[in-house]
């Protein structure tokens, strides 16, 4: 286990850590401080997060409804298979943009 970091580099927020129950709240309001606080888009970018657990995932969906709701784009970056899987099983990827990234193999 580890605790979960946030980063912000610009537009982007990287996390780095465990996104779970524990770490939901310090997310959010990293989130919602970006995009009231900068009034821009933002991608989050999840390399170094290895999973998610549902309520991760639905901080990431309402963070998405409520970014678009004030005229912003959230977009997630990185996300691993775990983090993905989890997305498409609660039916929450629905709600969140995963930026592609073009195969460099």
């Amino acid at each position: 286990m580890t605790s979960m970091e946030i980063e912000a580099d610009g537009q982007t927020l990287i996390l780095r850590g465990d996104f779970d129950v524990r770490s939901t709240m310090k997310v959010r309001d990293a989130i919602y401080a970006h995009v009231y606080g900068t009034k821009r888009d933002l991608v989050i970018d999840l390399t170094e997060v290895p999973s998610i657990d549902l309520t991760a995932a639905r901080v990431l969906a309402f963070a998405a409804l409520d970014a678009s709701r004030a005229g912003h784009h959230l977009r997630l970056r990185g996300c691993r298979p775990a983090v993905r899987r989890m997305l498409r099983l609660s039916r929450l990827g629905r709600f969140v943009e995963l930026e592609h990234v073009a195969d460099t193999g």
